[in-house]
């Protein structure tokens, strides 16, 4: 199972997962240090950060914003 971090909201985050519903989760069952825009795999309470996707989806919009707004 995929899911992103959507927002943090006090001691809860927001997780889109994936990609066409939303979970509340404990901040205590997610990676320390975690953050919105994060990429997670796995499953409640065993979730683990996936650098690799997040930095692929983060050039991906970056490349698709570029592409936008080019003139």
């Amino acid at each position: 199972m995929r899911a992103i971090v959507d927002r943090l909201e006090g001691d809860v985050a927001v997780l889109e997962v994936d990609g066409y519903r939303y979970v509340d989760a404990p901040l205590a069952e997610l990676p320390p240090g975690v953050r919105e825009g994060d990429v997670l795999d796995g499953e409640p309470g065993s979730w683990v950060l996936n650098e690799d996707e997040k930095s692929r989806r983060l050039a991906q919009n970056a490349n698709l914003m570029s592409r936008l707004f080019r003139r």
